[in-house]
């Protein structure tokens, strides 16, 4: 039986892996754009953007993810050169320091076959590799880990947000298996806020549970997201507890990593889940002995 708190061994790129399932994981977000929805313009060169992402490695992130294009609502869109313009300096800076873990946020595939040649180690798709699927094959000619997201923006979904769920992303899992991606190598991320309305991100969180059934780690990309707005009543840059509340329940759901802006308050947040699945699961044993 598939246990979300069981060692996983994520293979990435470069020789590097992790160890998902007895710990939640933190991802920072590295934004090097002038209109992000929340940090817009706070990292957009080379050198604000390392000094952050070094910042949130001091904080205990386990992964820098840095993007070049906003996905907000609305954003303009980057040509690829401008969103390579923006990152690759970044990722070959960070990945000289040779201590971190380095996702890189594209849909591209010539950005992450770059990206991954600078030294990343991850692909993170918000596309969930349906926009341009030779993102697949750049992944699993690189060896790198593989975040495939579920998106509901330009398509129509269906009813219940759990089918959709399974019918967005088992398409994405076979792009990556007809790529040859290697199953150690996917992570699954329910995306959070990508067209879905309040509604829609609360029951997505109430049943998350149920997206185990993909036997896949999850990634929880909910932080400072405007359904996070909608239920406290906070401006973006205000939402930190808010999210922080939301990783300690998916932490308890199932959820393996998750993306945020502020590394230090999830990261509270992570260890009190923690000690609450060190119990859950010590009870468990101790009840089956």
């Amino acid at each position: 039986m598939y246990s979300a708190f069981a060692p996983f061994q994520w293979s990435l790129a470069h020789g590097r892996s992790l160890l998902l399932g007895p710990q939640g994981l933190i991802m920072a977000i590295v934004n090097v754009t002038p209109d992000s929805f929340s940090d817009g313009g706070s990292h957009d060169t080379a050198e604000k953007a390392l000094e952050h992402a070094r910042l949130c490695l001091a904080q205990g992130a386990h992964i820098i993810d840095i993007g070049g294009e906003s996905t907000r609502p609305g954003a303009a869109a980057v040509s690829a050169g401008e969103e390579q313009d923006r990152i690759l300096p970044v990722v070959e800076a960070l990945a000289s320091d040779g201590e971190a873990v380095i996702s890189v946020d594209t849909y591209r595939a010539e950005t992450a076959r770059l990206a991954v040649a600078a030294g990343a180690h991850i692909i993170n798709d918000v596309h969930g590799l349906q926009r341009e699927p030779e993102i697949a094959t750049v992944a699993a000619q690189a060896g790198a880990g593989l975040c495939i997201m579920h998106t509901g923006r330009d398509r129509q979904k269906l009813p219940d947000v759990i089918d959709d769920q399974f019918a967005f992303l088992e398409t994405s899992l076979r792009i990556a298996r007809d790529a040859g991606v290697a199953d150690e190598t996917i992570v699954l991320d329910p995306g959070f806020g990508f067209a879905k309305d309040t509604d829609e991100n609360v029951e997505l969180m109430a049943r998350f549970e149920e997206l185990l059934r993909f036997e896949r780690p999850l990634l929880a990309g909910t932080s400072r997201k405007r359904f996070i707005g909608a239920l406290t009543g906070r401006e973006a840059a205000e939402r930190d507890a808010g999210t922080a509340a939301t990783t300690a329940l998916l932490r308890l759901a199932g959820a393996a990593i998750f993306r945020v802006h502020d590394v230090a308050f999830n990261r509270d947040a992570l260890l009190v889940a923690d000690a609450m699945v060190e119990a859950r699961l010590g009870r468990a044993a101790r009840a089956g002995d």
